[in-house]
């Protein structure tokens, strides 16, 4: 499997087939597992095996599969499956931090994720130093000898800033901090966050590895001392596992994910450059845009631009409200990475918790909306796009 190519992994990784030799993969909808003897029980309980379940809330076979298949993809030893995406932001910085540690992030983050380390790790004594992401000098002068890791989204929500991984990760790993990142918005098909130095790799499988907003799902992708030792301990007493039924929509969406991303981006490029100039909009903003102010480490870290673009509308809120809702095809919805075009206004939706100054330093003005691309067809949405901003 290690010479297949990660579309064909994305299909085959990790299928583990019963007696009956099912060609897509089965739910095992159980909580529980028998054995057939105590002995057998207690030996589970000191050790499980490859293949060895306890309880669903620990592992279980369709979880696994999924787990196999995406830590084949990421290019990691190992992962584990979890609730939602914000459980594996959660797990992965809650499972390795105790009071005293010392981590440094980047400053523009989802708003669930900047509630993690801005508000709930100081409540536990850890400390955490928030940094402009896109400034080398900045995560030089914060990194110090007892920082324990580094946490950043590869590419920033929803301003869609692109940070140096390959820098920051170098800069970390002098003073041997992990890097953690959420690299939702590179995707598991364009980003190569492993390749370019992250120790531990988050994902929403909510977003594109589902891909058609059916169901919640995360994952952390890691060595396989990390996710056995660190992040599955916490999880597991914790109860931030994945439902087997979810497990098998992410399993179903991750054979497609490389054609549905790579058609997503595509268009996403295309409706990014026709509207450029645009006397209704005050700035484009995606990666793979040269007018994209890290457009050259976006071009080094992700194969496409991703499926995401953020548009400053000319005005306020009003007129940002006007656009969204003189919209017919792109539909109004927080969430991203779907088969439907979707578009929110974050300083209202995702980061409305910020204060007016928070949102300013990020970028986040009153026009900002984030527009994630789907499958539609690329001159529909565009004809959409501009026929709502002539309504402003």
């Amino acid at each position: 499997m290690t010479d297949w190519s990660p579309r064909t992994k994305a299909v085959h990784a990790g299928v583990r087939r019963s007696q009956y030799g099912e060609v897509s993969e089965a739910i095992y909808l159980t909580q529980g597992f028998v054995y057939d003897t105590a002995e057998q029980a207690e030996a589970r309980f000191i050790e499980t095996g490859d293949d060895e379940y306890i309880y669903a809330r620990y592992g279980n076979p369709t979880v696994r599969m999924f787990e196999d298949r995406i830590a084949a993809l990421e290019g990691t030893e190992d992962a584990f499956a979890t609730a939602s995406g914000m459980a594996a932001v959660n797990g992965a910085l809650c499972s390795m931090l105790k009071a005293g540690d010392h981590v440094v992030s980047a400053r523009a983050l989802f708003g669930s994720c900047l509630y993690i380390l801005e508000d709930i790790l100081p409540r536990y004594g850890v400390d955490v130093t928030f940094v402009d992401g896109t400034d080398l000098d900045a995560w030089r002068d914060a990194v110090r000898d007892d920082t324990r890791a580094v946490f950043l989204e590869t590419v920033a929500n929803p301003t869609l800033e692109v940070i140096d991984l390959k820098a920051v990760a170098e800069i970390a790993h002098a003073k041997d901090a992990l890097v953690i990142v959420d690299n939702v918005f590179a995707t598991p098909v364009f980003g190569h966050a492993v390749r370019d130095g992250a120790d531990v790799v988050v994902y929403s499988a909510t977003k594109h590895i589902d891909g058609q907003g059916r169901c919640l799902g995360g994952v952390i992708c890691g060595t396989k001392d990390f996710i056995r030792k660190v992040a599955e301990p916490y999880l597991k007493h914790t109860g931030g596992a994945l439902s087997p039924f979810n497990a098998w929509v992410m399993l179903k969406g991750l054979e497609t994910v490389h054609l549905r991303c790579s058609a997503q981006a595509e268009t996403a490029l295309k409706i990014a450059t026709a509207l450029e100039g645009h006397n209704k909009v005050a700035k484009v903003a995606y990666p793979h845009l040269p007018s994209h102010p890290q457009f050259e480490t976006a071009k080094q870290q992700m194969d496409q631009g991703g499926t995401v673009i953020a548009l400053d509308i000319h005005g306020n809120k009003e007129e940002a409200f006007r656009f969204l809702n003189a919209l017919k095809i792109i539909t109004i919805s927080n969430n991203l990475g779907d088969s439907k075009s979707l578009i929110t206004h974050p300083t209202t939706t995702t980061h409305q918790r910020l204060t007016d100054e928070q949102r300013a330093s990020l970028g986040i003005s009153d026009g900002l909306v984030r527009m994630s691309v789907g499958l539609e067809d690329a001159d529909d949405l565009l004809a959409d796009i501009k026929a709502a901003l002539d309504m402003i």
